[in-house]
């Protein structure tokens, strides 16, 4: 077709012109009657619409939208100064293009979302590019698992990562010069700074990392003697790791330690009441038993009173009823202890040879016979067997064992775990607080007999 651009009868034969752009026939029409020849010398031209107009994109939406807000314009003109037929046709078109402009402005909204979101993701990939360059990376901190710790890790982290970005981190001087260059200089001194704080911040993730309940200070040690090399080796150019920096760092450093220290408390918690289960299964096990032992022989006395009583034989049965009323009264005392669970003896041991002669340990069983828990815990687990010092029977055992733990908190042994009952004190320290918090102390032994000890030390060879 070697039509000129410009207005055209419509190919498809409807009453009305279309413009052709010197390569398609485009949207724009108007009416056109043989009558009028050409359309109205006033009618506003209409803009040709190229490929690259049609088709819709992040650059040209705007631009698009407005060229077919500008043909709706024209057309209403059209319709209203002319007044000619078509005007259904016109209408339709009007929406039809009103409609393109909605969803022009729907695509350019979305396009600027994508493109602010786009923007926010690479000011996010750039920071934790920067960061990564002096050795701030993302890893596992043991306190990410803890409800009470994990807020201040949060704190603590977010801090080390606004130093870095503040350059508060490390610091060095501002007026070295290298081959006479200050640019070179400058440049030196950054190149440094990074390489320095990434050694740091690399020993502080490996201190976070193994890290235990008991080398805390080991660990704080260890990150203090990497400043001061850092220090020591960047002395040319006045180069150190901050101290507020290094704070934030021994704090996440504590944060771990800290972690590691309340999983050991409940593990030591939990072995600590399994324990006590057991002493107390012992103990229910030993008065179901002696229960039974005594209700047999209830059974033997009342047969053989009864045989007696059968025989009139007065005298003899007499003595078995007194027989009868202490087997009574020693099944009362089990049913007594069996039903009161803090009733037990309190006892006050020690362990001469095994933790010297100022270390008490204090605690109370239920067993019938105290002595079997004092005998278990001198098995082998110590070189020698424990001396009794106090043992004593309370209705209230528990508390009066309770009371002395508090007694001597201060002088605790074991403060992680209080199941651990032992106590810097020697026997007469033991002594007052028992009068204090029992009464008069009917049986009581300060000095410990130690017999395995002493004998051991006098059969010592003389070669140690």
């Amino acid at each position: 077709m070697s039509a000129s651009p410009g207005w055209h009868p419509d190919p498809r034969g409807l009453p009305q012109l279309r413009w052709w752009d010197g390569v398609q026939w485009t949207s724009a029409v108007h009416p056109f009657t043989p009558e009028s020849g050409q359309p109205p010398a006033d009618l506003p031209p209409a803009g040709p619409v190229s490929p690259q107009q049609q088709r819709i994109t992040l650059f040209n939406g705007k631009k698009r939208a407005q060229e077919l807000q500008a043909e709706v314009d024209r057309l209403r003109v059209l319709i209203d100064r002319m007044g000619i037929g078509g005007v259904d046709a016109l209408d339709a078109e009007t929406a039809r293009l009103n409609d393109q402009v909605a969803a022009l402005h729907v695509q350019h909204a979305d396009l600027n979302a994508q493109i602010a979101a786009a923007r926010v993701e690479l000011v996010e990939t750039q920071d934790k590019q920067g960061l990564q360059t002096v050795g701030l990376y993302r890893y596992h901190h043991p306190a990410e698992t803890s409800v009470q710790l994990e807020d201040e890790l949060a704190r603590v982290q977010a801090a080390i990562k606004q130093a870095v970005r503040d350059k508060t981190a490390i610091t060095a001087t501002s007026n070295f010069t290298f081959n006479n260059s200050v640019a070179q200089g400058r440049k030196f001194v950054a190149d440094m700074s990074k390489i320095m704080l990434r050694a740091y911040n690399a020993e502080a993730e490996n201190c976070v990392k193994t890290v235990k309940a008991g080398n805390l200070g080991a660990a704080s040690a260890r990150l203090f003697k990497a400043s001061e090399q850092i220090a020591r080796q960047g002395q040319m150019i006045a180069l150190r790791v901050t101290d507020h920096y290094h704070r934030l760092r021994l704090r996440e450093l504590e944060l771990a330690a800290d972690v590691h220290q309340k999983v050991q408390e409940e593990k030591e918690a939990e072995r600590a009441r399994r324990e006590e289960m057991r002493e107390q299964r012992k103990a229910e096990q030993e008065l179901a038993a002696e229960r039974a032992k005594l209700d047999k022989e209830l059974a033997h006395y009342q047969a053989a009173l009864a045989a007696l009583e059968t025989n009139g034989d007065s005298a003899a049965a007499e003595r078995l009823r007194a027989k009868l009323a202490d087997v009574q009264h020693a099944i009362d005392d089990v049913d007594y202890r069996a039903a009161n669970i803090r009733a037990g003896y309190v006892y006050v041991i020690s362990n001469m040879g095994a933790f010297g002669i100022n270390m008490v340990k204090i605690g109370m069983t239920r067993r019938l016979d105290p002595m079997d828990r004092v005998r278990e815990l001198g098995d082998a687990s110590v070189p020698f067997r424990f001396d009794v010092h106090a043992l004593f029977f309370s209705e209230d055992a528990v508390t009066v064992e309770a009371k002395l733990h508090e007694a001597f908190a201060e002088r605790r042994v074991n403060k992680v775990n209080p199941r651990r009952e032992f106590f810097y004190a020697t026997p007469d320290d033991v002594l007052g607080t028992l009068r204090t918090h029992v009464g008069e102390v009917l049986s009581f032994t300060a000095e410990p007999e130690a017999e395995e000890y002493r004998v051991s030390i006098g059969k010592k060879d003389p070669a140690f």
